[in-house]
């Protein structure tokens, strides 16, 4: 099956602050704030969240089509792509525009300061979703406004199963939206916060909305994730990581072992409990994109973790 993956591709780059930020803040100073934080240490990551779903769906062994924009920057990113061995076609190149990318400022204490550029990710709508790609099942995932919204009613239009992933976009959609969103989606897919924020703004319980779709997913950190479908609550544990490391793409990891698991038909707590290891496996790695578990060993892993293959 063919999984297509709508959403941002973004660069990350990361900088270290070997201080404290408060030690450098004057709080009755903010109104005249201007500091500069020196920061020897910087990397650049691949992120953005189609980058990091469909770079996690290969990992797994799936077929996934990213439909994204990049900026005149964007040559490095479709070259690792295409290195990956995951097709480009659908990756639009945005002239005069930069690829999406946030700039992240870390201190001791784990504060962060980020300034996030959406660049050439405003013009997903460009993309446009048909028939001829093939595809059964379609994610989501925040991307620029319009396009979001184009590609969950194209998607739907087309017959494929969906899964809306609002992730930090949620913000900027009304409760009208989000409502007509969950009247094109088959699945739901929040974390804790966006849970709560999305309650809030359509002015309905996260269990009245499974009543409306297939499922709900609802991911709550380490303390494991809540699958609600076909009247049912499936609590899913949360597995225990090597080590953890940076939580950075780790919903993107575990919306990728959902997806896995829905193309398969797999049931509900196999499909939860394979996004909770996608995620444990991922916080162990800095950046959204530098672990690289083979396929076999992560049905290994998930079997010395649950005590049985899905796959078998």
């Amino acid at each position: 099956m063919t999984t297509l993956v709508t959403g941002s591709i973004a660069y990350d780059t990361i900088m270290v602050f070997p201080d404290r930020f408060r030690n450098h803040l004057l709080a009755d100073q903010l109104h005249i704030l201007n500091v500069c934080f020196l920061t020897p240490e910087m990397r650049r990551e691949f992120g953005g969240t189609a980058g990091n779903i469909g770079y996690n769906l290969k990992l797994l062994g799936e077929s996934a089509l990213i439909m994204a924009t990049v900026g005149e920057d964007g040559a490095p990113y479709l070259e690792r792509l295409r290195r990956l061995g995951l097709a480009t076609d659908l990756v639009k190149q945005i002239a005069g525009h930069f690829t999406a990318q946030a700039f992240i400022t870390t201190d001791l204490d784990d504060n962060q300061i980020t300034a996030f550029h959406p660049g050439a990710m405003n013009y997903a709508h460009q993309n446009r979703v048909t028939r001829e790609l093939g595809a059964d099942l379609a994610i989501i995932a925040p991307d620029g406004k319009e396009g979001m919204l184009q590609h969950a009613r194209e998607c739907a239009e087309q017959g494929m199963r969906v899964m809306f992933d609002p992730g930090q976009g949620l913000p900027m959609f009304s409760g009208e939206e989000l409502n007509r969103f969950i009247e094109l989606a088959d699945y739901v897919a929040v974390n804790d916060y966006e849970g709560k924020l999305l309650e809030e703004r359509i002015g309905r319980r996260l269990d009245e909305i499974a009543q409306r779709v297939d499922a709900v997913i609802y991911t709550q950190g380490a303390k494991g994730s809540l699958i609600i479908a076909d009247g049912r609550r499936h609590e899913i544990p949360c597995v225990k990581a090597e080590a953890v490391v940076d939580p950075t793409g780790c919903g993107d990891a575990y919306r990728a072992g959902l997806l896995y698991g829905i193309a398969h038909g797999w049931d509900w707590p196999s499909t939860g409990k394979l996004g909770s290891l996608m995620g444990a496996i991922k916080v162990a790695s800095r950046g959204a994109q530098n672990h690289a578990p083979a396929r076999d060993d992560i049905e290994a892993r998930y079997q010395r973790a649950f005590g049985y293959s899905p796959w078998k």
